[in-house]
């Protein structure tokens, strides 16, 4: 589906880049199909140089004659990107990534009738393990989730859902891996203080992180049968679950997860 389109992304800041290397790297796109945008010329420079694509800081240069434009711009930005995309009645599939940004609103900044999707993809698209969901605005078929699975797959999962849940989807999954990542740094400073040097107790931890998770995907068991299977009878294991529970950890962060979804749905307000 991506062979033949022209592609705008609107923005090269980290997942703007992430996503048009992606595109690249799939085989499925061309250099010569992606045009993006970036703030100053010094910028656009760099992006053009490292990625091999056309890119300048104007955005309507860059959505002219697009069949798909991706909006990788802050929620606060994005009215005045769209603003600035003068699409007209060429009505592409808009495709945003800004958090807390509606369909509905996202609708009422083109032409009545343009297909706009939300993505709400995460950092570890960088390395091609991430998780990406869309959803679909009232003017979106199938065939626009299908032609923005194609874009987003080469970084990882993908998955659609109502765009109700998009919220909450972006507290648990976007904001996620800094959740994580202060988990892993926990768990290695608690080597450390019973003697592990930090860089082998980094590594320890992240790799188990890493099996874990993937016992899950791969499983398809629930985490507390697995957790189960670890946990022996007077064991070690059911010894450190208690320590954790005594500090709440399951609530902790349940309530984390719900602040960030809150916080998430006011970004667009």
């Amino acid at each position: 589906m991506l062979a033949d389109k022209r592609i705008a992304i609107i923005g090269s800041g980290t997942m703007g880049r992430i996503i048009a290397s992606g595109l690249l790297k799939s085989g499925k796109v061309k250099p010569e199909q992606v045009r993006a945008t970036a703030r100053t010329k010094a910028s656009a420079e760099k992006v053009a140089r490292e990625l091999s694509v056309a890119c300048t800081t104007a955005n309507a240069e860059a959505a002219e004659g697009a069949d798909l434009v991706i909006l990788c711009v802050k929620p606060k930005d994005v009215a005045k990107a769209a603003d600035s995309l003068h699409v007209g009645g060429n009505r592409p599939l808009v495709l945003s990534i800004a958090a807390g940004i509606s369909t509905a609103f996202l609708e009422g900044l083109f032409e009545a009738g343009t297909p706009v999707l939300r993505a709400m993809p995460n950092t570890p698209c960088l390395i091609g393990k991430g998780m990406t969901v869309l959803a679909k605005g009232n003017h979106a078929t199938d065939d626009h989730i299908a032609l923005a699975t194609e874009v987003f797959a080469p970084l990882g999962r993908v998955l659609e859902l109502e765009e109700k849940h998009m919220d909450t989807v972006t507290g648990l999954s976007a904001s996620g891996p800094a959740f994580i990542y202060i988990i892993i740094e926990a768990l290695a400073d608690g080597g450390v203080m019973r003697g592990l040097p930090r860089n082998v107790a980094t590594t320890l931890v992240a790799q188990m992180t890493l099996g874990a998770a993937e016992m899950v995907l791969t499983t398809g068991r629930h985490p507390a049968a697995l957790k189960d299977d670890v946990t022996t009878p007077a064991g070690c294991t059911i010894a450190g679950i208690l320590a954790l529970e005594d500090g709440r950890i399951r609530s902790v962060l349940a309530r984390g997860v719900e602040t960030a979804a809150r916080v998430a749905g006011e970004l667009g307000k």
